[in-house]
């Protein structure tokens, strides 16, 4: 096995994290959407083999998601948050790959977790 099909469940993780993100980060709603958008095929792809994740911890992911997500060339576009996201992700793996996982109301959540802190 490739060291790229190992870490590729990961990545999707990870991307669909950052795009959540991204999406609760930008105040232009067509800009929001098209994260949303990008969010909602990763997830789909997670849903659709939610055992390629099973065994990946979450909690790192959202670390670098958060940090990709924050990246500077994004900053000027991201003005809906005012305050930081948790430490903590605030969903659960088994969520993510949930087909029944809502992609707009996890935005609202993480915006409300983040003026919140």
């Amino acid at each position: 096995m490739s060291e790229r099909a190992t870490s590729e469940p990961a990545a999707e993780v990870r991307s669909l994290l950052a795009n959540l993100v991204r999406a609760a980060l930008m105040s232009d709603d067509r800009a929001s959407a098209l994260w949303r958008e990008a969010a909602r095929q990763g997830q789909a792809g997670l849903a659709a083999g939610p055992g390629r994740v099973a065994h990946l911890n979450v909690e790192g992911f959202w670390t670098l998601a958060v940090r990709e997500a924050e990246a500077p060339e994004y900053r000027d576009a991201e003005t809906q948050v005012e305050f930081g996201f948790p430490a903590l992700c605030p969903f659960r793996l088994d969520e993510l790959t949930d087909p029944a996982f809502d992609v707009d109301r996890a935005v609202d959540r993480l915006r409300k977790s983040a003026a919140t802190g």
